[in-house]
C-alpha cells in the first residue's frame, strides 16, 4: 500500500497468466493474458491493429518479421533493446520505426509477446499507454525469473515447463 498525504491508495494488481502462440522445434511464441480480458496481450495487438490503413505496412512488417522468427528461432538480430540491462525487454526491429511490438527475449528459442502501439513521441516513457505495456512486461520478466530460482517453471530448450498452470500477479 502506498500513502499519499490523505486517503490511502493502493495499487490493483492484476492477475496474469501465459497463453502459447505458436510452438515447434525451433521457437516457442507466448504471450500474457490478464484475468480480465480473454484474448493475450498479443491477441489485443493484432485486433488494434490489423484493419489500421494508416499503419498497415508496419504492421505487415511486424507480421512478416514474426514468420522469420518462427521459422528461424528468436535471434537477437530481430530485436532492439528497449528495457534496462538487467531485463528481457525488445521490441521487434523494423525499419519505419512507428510500430511497436513489445516482447521479452528469453532465449533463442523462447519469446514472450506483449502488447505495442504507434510511437507518437521520443521515448516509449512519455507516452503512457506504452509505458504502461512495457511495465507490465518488465514486471512480468521479473516474476519469471523468481518463478524459476523457486523451481515453479522451469525454461528447457524451446520450451517453459509449468508455464501453463503458472498464475502471477503483476
Amino acid at each position: 500500500m502506498l500513502y499519499l498525504c490523505g486517503p490511502k491508495i493502493k495499487f490493483m494488481s492484476k492477475i496474469t497468466t501465459v497463453k502459447t502462440i505458436e510452438q515447434d522445434d525451433k521457437v516457442s511464441l507466448y504471450s500474457i493474458c490478464f484475468s480480465d480480458n480473454e484474448l493475450s496481450e498479443y491477441e489485443n495487438f493484432l485486433v488494434k491493429f490489423k484493419d489500421n490503413a494508416k499503419l498497415n505496412r508496419d504492421f505487415q512488417t511486424i507480421i512478416l518479421a514474426l514468420e522469420k522468427i518462427i521459422e528461424r528461432g528468436a535471434l537477437e538480430r530481430f530485436f532492439r533493446n528497449e528495457g534496462r540491462m538487467k531485463d528481457n525487454l525488445c521490441a521487434l526491429s523494423i525499419d519505419s520505426r512507428k510500430l511497436r511490438l513489445y516482447c521479452l527475449r528469453i532465449s533463442d528459442q523462447i519469446l514472450i509477446l506483449g502488447n505495442g502501439g504507434e510511437k507518437v513521441t521520443r521515448t516509449y516513457e512519455e507516452d503512457p499507454l506504452l509505458s504502461g505495456y512495457v511495465m507490465d512486461l518488465q514486471k512480468f520478466d521479473e516474476l519469471l525469473k523468481q518463478a524459476q530460482k523457486t523451481n515453479k517453471i522451469s525454461i528447457e530448450n524451446n520450451l517453459i515447463v509449468g508455464i501453463d498452470t503458472a498464475i502471477f500477479e503483476i
